[in-house]
C-alpha cells in the first residue's frame, strides 16, 4: 500500500511538472487596440444604461431636472431669493441625504452631521463639486450624479454599489467666499 501511495505521488508530481513546463512555453499575444476598443465600448454601454436610468427616474418622479454637459442633472425645488452664487474655492455647508435611484437611503446629515467642504478642492464626489456651482446659498435642490462622477466602477465599498448613479437631496446652509474658517 505504501508503495502504491508513493507511486501515485510520483506520477502526480510528474504530471504537474510537465503541465508547468507546457505553460511556460506558451506565449500569449494581446491585441492592445482591440482590448482598448472593448473597454471603450463597455464604458459607452454603461453611460447609456445610466442615462436611461436617470431619464426613467426623472420621468417617473415628474421632476424638471436641468441636464448639464457633464451628465449631472439638478432641480432647484426651493430657490433662495437672495443667496450668493457658489464658486470654486468657496467653503459651503450643506444638509443632505444621498439615495440610490431605487430610493434606498445611503447617507444623511441627520445621521452623519452637516457636510462642509471647499468647492473643487476636497475629497468628495466630483459630481457634487460640479453641481453646486449651479446653486446659490439657501437653495434646496435634488442632484442626480452619474456613477463616473460619484463613486465609479467600485462604489464606495460601504453603501453605494459599483456603477451606481446617486441622488443628492440637499440644502445649501452657508457659503463663505474663497476661504476656510
Amino acid at each position: 500500500m505504501k508503495f502504491f501511495n508513493n507511486f501515485l505521488l510520483f506520477v502526480s508530481l510528474l504530471f504537474f511538472i510537465s503541465c508547468e513546463r507546457d505553460q511556460k512555453k506558451q506565449t500569449v499575444f494581446i491585441d492592445q487596440e482591440k482590448v482598448k476598443h472593448q473597454f471603450i465600448k463597455a464604458n459607452q454601454q454603461v453611460v447609456v444604461k445610466e442615462n436611461d436610468e436617470m431619464d426613467y427616474y426623472q420621468k417617473s418622479h415628474n421632476m424638471p431636472f436641468v441636464k448639464t454637459n457633464s451628465g449631472i442633472r439638478y432641480h432647484v425645488y426651493s430657490p433662495s431669493g437672495k443667496g450668493d452664487s457658489i464658486k470654486t474655492d468657496d467653503v459651503i455647508r450643506i444638509n443632505y441625504t444621498v439615495y440610490l435611484l431605487d430610493g434606498t437611503e445611503c447617507y444623511s446629515s441627520k445621521n452623519d452631521g452637516e457636510k462642509e467642504f471647499k468647492v473643487g478642492m476636497e475629497d468628495i464626489e466630483n459630481g457634487l463639486h460640479k453641481a453646486v456651482l449651479f446653486l446659490k446659498s439657501g437653495d434646496k435642490a435634488r442632484i442626480l450624479i452619474p456613477s463616473h462622477l460619484a463613486h465609479g466602477l467600485l462604489g464606495d465599498s460601504k453603501k453605494i454599489p459599483p456603477q451606481s448613479p446617486i441622488l443628492y437631496d440637499l440644502e445649501i446652509l452657508s457659503v463663505e467666499k474663497g476661504h476656510r474658517k
